[in-house]
């Protein structure tokens, strides 16, 4: 436990039994009345932004968060499966906890899980992963103006809108946090 005086950017605390990092603050004294402290804090799991304001000297839970490398194993039903790379220890993450970041899981990657109170709350892919073109059209120059881009399935079963040079079999870099193609990688 801490108090309001603890707050420092970049920090978690929990609140109810969601953990937020604190993306910014300010203490704030009106002329009559406490002082209370606004804070911007960004949900660990949903990303969403939170405004709330604090009385000066109110309780607030600190969590320490403890970030460990696992390799991702498996997926059976709707659980994945995980390995801690240190002490080989599994720990299985259902499909809504894993989310989005499903598109990008390939066997034996590894990732960090973020731990708070000896549970998950969070999963880390690389920011810039490679994976292979398994299935895409072929690009007809001339159909655009500029540019242009065509659906490409990965290895993943995921499907990436990447520029008309990619063809089958090509290595592409896509960056995780959005989902969107980089560059294609020599082979």
């Amino acid at each position: 436990m801490g108090t309001t005086q603890d707050l420092r950017k970049g920090i978690t605390i929990k609140i109810g039994s969601d953990f937020y990092t604190v993306i910014d603050f300010l203490h704030a004294k009106l002329g009559r009345g406490g002082a209370h402290i606004n804070t911007k804090l960004k949900n660990i799991k949903t990303g969403a932004v939170l405004d709330k304001t604090f009385r000066s000297g109110e309780e607030i839970k600190i969590v320490r968060l403890e970030e460990k490398q696992m390799q991702y194993l498996y997926k059976e039903q709707d659980f994945y499966y995980f390995m801690d790379m240190n002490t080989y220890e599994q720990v299985s993450l259902s499909s809504d906890f894993i989310g989005q970041a499903s598109k990008f899981l390939r066997e034996n990657m590894e990732v960090g899980v973020v731990f708070a109170e000896g549970n998950p709350v969070q999963i880390k892919l690389p920011t810039f992963c490679g994976f292979k073109v398994v299935e895409t059209v072929p690009g007809v120059k001339g159909n655009t103006v500029s540019g242009g881009s065509k659906p490409a399935r990965i290895e993943t079963s995921a499907i990436i809108p990447v520029p008309l040079f990619v063809q089958e079999g090509d290595i592409i870099k896509i960056d995780t946090r959005t989902g969107k193609y980089v560059e294609r990688v020599k082979n």
